[in-house]
């Protein structure tokens, strides 16, 4: 019995040995990093709203962590190209994954198939910058607000189409939602880019668009368009009396983010060192002013759980409503 027990003893103190070398080994693995420079693959191409975002968090990235944070332009696909590629390389830290909400939570939910699960292959790291996006009209539409616009459009079934950017885009899962509530008909246009459609807004061309926050504030500055409603909970900073939906009767509160995301597997320690560091960056005043000339809200600061959540819980808000409008695509 008592040579037993030794054995017994001498195993539990190897188990113990060898699980206290291999937390040394994380530990020391997590102090090291990072030894070499990170690679920080955008989802959008070069010179886009999203690419000068994430150009201006890899500058600010390369100073608190003293190694360079490359970009790399990934763009195609809804943002497939770009997030494949990290969800393929190495969980080591060294490849993040700069994307938006439009790639993450919303092509999801309309594309018939993706090659990675949004909710598995990929873990939340930090939550980049926020916006609702905004209901405009032409000059020549006479409506002011959301709700003179729902009592014409229903008063007019079928008579007038809204536009926005892409088929499948977040504008048109709102659409489709509000139209859903109120029994409004109006068809989709589909245009390559959000400038496409403001000239045709501003023309009077197409009468009602959908675009994210920033692209149609030089248009709006210059009143030749004008601005009914805004999605999420805080109104737009340059144009604080445009009304939110839900100060409309139409609560809406899932808006268009940026973020960065890891491969699955990625050390949880290295995970929150990023987020620690992009949150630093997140408090800065320099921060706080470009996105309000972006027309964007406060910069977000959360928890990598945190933004998981917003994450977990747009997915669902989307893919009921591409679900319920019947919205599936190829690519």
């Amino acid at each position: 019995m008592a040579l037993r027990i030794q054995k017994l003893v001498a195993v539990t103190l190897g188990t113990g040995a060898l699980l206290a070398l291999c937390a040394s080994g994380w530990v020391q693995a997590e102090e090291a990093w990072p030894t070499r420079p990170i690679q920080m693959i955008v989802a959008s191409s070069a010179g886009s709203g999203t690419d000068a975002l994430a150009r201006v968090m890899a500058q600010r990235l390369s100073v608190s962590l003293k190694q360079p944070v490359v970009i790399e332009n990934r763009p195609g696909g809804s943002g497939v190209i770009g997030t494949s590629a990290v969800v393929r390389a190495p969980a080591d830290g060294y490849t993040i994954l700069y994307t938006t909400a439009s790639n993450m939570v919303i092509a999801p939910a309309v594309l018939k198939a993706i090659p990675y699960d949004p909710k598995k292959s990929l873990v939340p790291i930090a939550e980049t910058a926020e916006g609702g996006v905004m209901l405009l009209v032409s000059n020549d539409l006479p409506v002011h607000n959301l709700p003179e616009l729902i009592q014409l459009v229903k008063a007019n079934p079928d008579k007038y189409s809204y536009a926005t950017w892409s088929m499948g885009s977040s504008g048109q899962l709102m659409m489709e939602w509000l139209k859903k509530q109120t029994g409004m008909k109006a068809d989709h246009v589909a245009y390559r880019t959000s400038n496409q459609l403001l000239t045709d807004l501003a023309s009077g061309v197409v009468k009602i668009g959908w675009t994210d926050p920033s692209a149609p504030v030089p248009f709006l500055r210059s009143g030749k368009v004008r601005a009914i409603a805004i999605g999420g909970n805080v109104r737009a900073p340059q144009f604080p009396n445009v009304k939110t939906m839900g100060e409309q009767g139409y609560k809406f509160d899932a808006v268009g983010w940026f973020g960065m995301f890891a491969p699955a597997g990625t050390n949880p320690a290295i995970v929150k060192r990023l987020a620690d560091e992009v949150n630093k960056v997140q408090t800065s005043p320099e921060l706080a002013a470009m996105m309000k000339t972006m027309n964007f809200g406060p910069p977000p600061v959360k928890t990598s759980v945190q933004f998981g959540e917003t994450v977990n819980q747009d997915l669902q808000v989307w893919s009921k409503i591409a679900a319920d409008a019947k919205i599936r695509l190829d690519e």
